[in-house]
């Protein structure tokens, strides 16, 4: 299973989109990728067209996670926890629900280094959404403690177009079309071993 943590770095915007677009990208039409979001609070809304895979995936966590909001969004399945440690550990009871497919998970910043110490979350790479003329340092930094934890790290120069994020948040982008760079999707789900940036 790949586990992906999505992180904004100072204040840039649009890294929940990119948590949904990797959710697409590795979702496919017998598995659904999870989108776990702890940034916004807000519980999803089902869609009006969903795989069956997804609705799977939601009935499993609906039924390990009642408390939990889960929705079947197009190819993917959304669940909004707590921006808090119980937000982390429900993080560790949703992940094996997923099986072999994808969870990227929607971290603030604050949550990043307690996320990464929980080894029930597993996490396997990190995608930081930086404005690099501004935060460039402080991406450099992230990046280093993400290697130095033998993790795959990439980092998102630019937002995805409004088409893009808008399919993706609904996961309605098509196979092979995740709006992210292509390499970006393959060293994150799996596939690389050196930072990117994109």
């Amino acid at each position: 299973m790949t586990v992906v943590l999505v992180v904004p770095v100072g204040e840039a915007v649009g890294a929940k989109a990119a948590a949904a677009a990797l959710a697409c990208a590795g979702s496919d039409p017998d598995r659904a990728g999870l989108l776990i979001d702890l940034a916004s609070g807000r519980p999803p809304r089902p869609s009006l067209v969903a795989t069956s895979a997804a609705r799977e995936l939601e009935e499993r966590l609906a039924s390990h996670m009642p408390e939990a909001g889960a929705a079947s969004r197009g190819s993917t399945c959304h669940l909004s926890l707590p921006g808090d440690a119980g937000g982390i550990e429900s993080i560790a009871a949703a992940v094996p629900l997923v099986r072999d497919s994808v969870a990227a998970i929607h971290l603030p910043p604050s949550l990043l280094q307690p996320t990464l110490a929980e080894a029930r979350v597993g996490a396997t790479g990190a995608l930081l959404r930086a404005d690099l003329e501004r935060d460039r340092p402080l991406t450099a930094l992230a990046v280093r403690d993400l290697l130095d934890r033998d993790l795959d790290a990439a980092v998102l120069k630019r937002p995805l177009a409004w088409l893009a994020a808008r399919r993706a948040l609904f996961g309605a982008l098509p196979t092979g079309g995740s709006g992210l760079p292509p390499r970006v999707v393959q060293r994150l789900l799996g596939h690389g071993s050196e930072t990117d940036e994109a």
